[in-house]
């Protein structure tokens, strides 16, 4: 059985899921959008010491297998998950998929059909000097925009829509993986908390070197409108490095943006409840064993 845990930014999903596959004999595989990539440590919140409990290291997977600069697909996710899970399950351990992108959980769990969409140079060309308004009109009459991430920048606008061309000229097929059956345990944190952690971790994060990761990342040849591309940390820590904004203007757009960003999580994953997914809240601020009782016995019902 596959055990899912999500949960905003700052609720202790990534500690809370080790802990849970140290009781189970379990394995962990990333639900996050940006820990994919190597390098990119501090920005995304990869603490990798929280995969050690009790000085032993919990199995992690889906984590640092790309490049920075690299694009990574829905698609492409979709296609590594489902490998990472026929190999989890033929050694006989249990699946944990931990993490906070709402597309990346739902997209395994409901079995998303994504073609694999090649670049259209001609569109692209077409588009290119379009501004991010004109984008989002355009993308806007193929589909509701539920993912404001869609539309962060120009280049990420020009993507969705070239994807969004070439489903429209395709037929309809059967879905490329199908549906994951899930027990969904979700920490539910108070919003004034969840604030109070985001300000908190932020700060720290800065002290402890985001800057120089950035300055780092840009040495190796990644460009800036391709860190720009992966948003929050790297969009706001770019733009400073590069002398677009100060460090204090870069702080507090950067606050402001992990906010919203956190609000739109739970936004997503109520909207996962309302499109039929039962998660089982477990309240954040317990002490380790009580959140652990919780999921268990969950687990045993589920069983």
């Amino acid at each position: 059985m596959l055990i899912t845990i999500l949960g905003p930014t700052a609720s202790g999903k990534t500690t809370f899921a080790a802990q849970l596959a140290y009781t189970l004999g379990g394995e962990i595989l990333s639900a996050d959008s940006r820990q994919i990539y190597r390098r990119m440590n501090i920005g995304t919140g990869k603490d990798l010491a929280e995969y050690t409990v009790r000085g032993t290291p919990i199995p992690h997977h889906l984590i640092d297998i790309r490049e920075p600069g690299e694009k990574y697909t829905l698609f492409d996710y979709q296609r590594d998950f489902h490998t990472t899970l026929r190999d989890i399950l033929a050694r006989n351990k249990t699946p944990i998929l931990c993490g906070g992108t709402g597309l990346y959980i739902e997209s395994v769990l409901k079995g998303y059909h994504l073609p694999d969409v090649p670049p259209n140079p001609p569109l692209r060309a077409t588009l290119e000097e379009k501004s991010l308004d004109e984008l989002t009109r355009i993308l806007q009459r193929y589909r509701p925009l539920h993912n404001t991430t869609d539309t962060d920048t120009v280049k990420r606008a020009i993507r969705a829509i070239e994807i969004e061309e070439f489903k429209s000229k395709q037929a309809p097929s059967a879905t490329a993986y199908p549906p994951v059956e899930s027990l969904l345990l979700g920490l539910d944190i108070d919003r004034n908390l969840r604030r109070e952690k985001i300000t908190a971790r932020l700060h720290t994060r800065l002290q402890e070197g985001m800057i120089e990761e950035v300055r780092n990342i840009l040495d190796t040849g990644v460009s800036p409108e391709d860190l720009i591309y992966y948003g929050l940390e790297y969009k706001y820590v770019t733009l400073h490095v590069t002398g677009k904004i100060s460090s204090r203007e870069m702080t507090r757009q950067l606050e402001t943006a992990i906010h919203q960003f956190a609000k739109r999580q739970m936004t997503w994953f109520r909207g996962m409840e309302r499109r039929g997914y039962t998660i089982h809240w477990i309240d954040a601020t317990l002490p380790a064993e009580q959140k652990l009782q919780h999921a268990h016995t969950f687990i045993e019902k589920k069983s």
